[in-house]
């Protein structure tokens, strides 16, 4: 039998949100799900193994996006440098 990885709880996904600035109908728009439906299941606690797929690749996402971000920092950085020879 398959085994799930660490799930993500409905106080991630509030958290995620938040970090995010993202209200709930926006986050819902990104992983097709509606502003009611993601309530009902913040509040409920069952969260969905689709659910929780779309949330981790949307943290996966957050976190490459940030670490591009540092690396193009590094590059430019590392340019600067080579330039001032």
């Amino acid at each position: 039998m398959k085994q799930r990885s660490k799930e993500v709880t409905a106080q991630e996904i509030k958290d995620f949100c938040k970090e995010q600035g993202l209200t709930y109908k926006q986050l819902g728009d990104l992983i097709g799900y509606s502003e009611s439906s993601l309530k009902s299941i913040l509040t409920t606690g069952k969260i969905s193994e689709n659910l929780e797929k779309s949330i981790k690749l949307l943290i996966d996402n957050r976190d490459l996006k940030l670490k591009l971000k540092e690396m193009d920092n590094l590059k430019n950085t590392l340019k600067t440098l080579l330039d001032l020879k």
